[in-house]
């Protein structure tokens, strides 16, 4: 999967991902409709480094949410 480019395709593979290695129990609130190619660099930062690591602390994941949170459109 080519991850260079902003497809809507490539929002959903990136932020079902970052779901799924968050183990996010409010995963259906983050949805990558809420994502537009405005934010898709963020977005594949924070996948990049959501991808990079193996474990994460609850304050590492609530500064990850919240980080998606305002990446979110309006």
């Amino acid at each position: 999967m080519d991850l260079t480019k902003a497809t809507p395709e490539n929002v959903d593979y990136m932020v079902d991902q970052i779901k799924t290695r968050l183990r996010m129990a409010t995963g259906a609130a983050i949805k990558s409709t809420n994502f537009n190619e405005e934010t898709y660099e963020d977005l594949k930062d924070i996948y990049d480094m959501v991808m990079s690591k193996e474990r994460f602390s609850i304050s590492e994941i609530e500064a990850i949410v919240s980080e998606l949170g305002r990446l979110r459109k309006g």
